[in-house]
């Protein structure tokens, strides 16, 4: 499953999010995430030279969420920054979540 070259999918309410094992798979194409919260969301922190650096690689996430129509939870604490990645609709994860921890990971600053 290359996660990079998959496009999100609108999620409504009503689909049962991943079970923590069906997770763990994708987890494992998702350098660098962790899941969290018993297995509804997957984190992870990214941390640069200075708070410059930072916004930019935030700016390079919104672009690439706003492309999928998928959201992260977004954290900044000067020159780290923390993103959270669940499904809001079904209150847990998805493939989406997955696919775009994968092209975060793929961002180049």
């Amino acid at each position: 499953m290359n996660l990079l070259n998959k496009k999100c999918v609108p999620c409504e309410g009503g689909t049962k999010p991943m079970t923590k094992e069906e997770s763990q798979k994708y987890l494992a194409e998702t350098l660098g995430w962790n899941m969290i919260e018993d297995g509804k969301k997957i984190s992870k922190e990214f941390v640069f030279p200075d708070f410059v650096r930072a916004i930019k690689f935030i700016n390079k996430v919104a672009e690439i969420a706003e492309a999928e129509g998928h959201h992260p939870d977004l954290h900044i604490f000067y020159n780290k920054v923390q993103i959270e990645l669940w499904t809001h609709a079904i209150g847990g994860l998805s493939e989406n979540d997955f696919i775009l921890a994968a092209k975060i990971n793929n961002i180049r600053n």
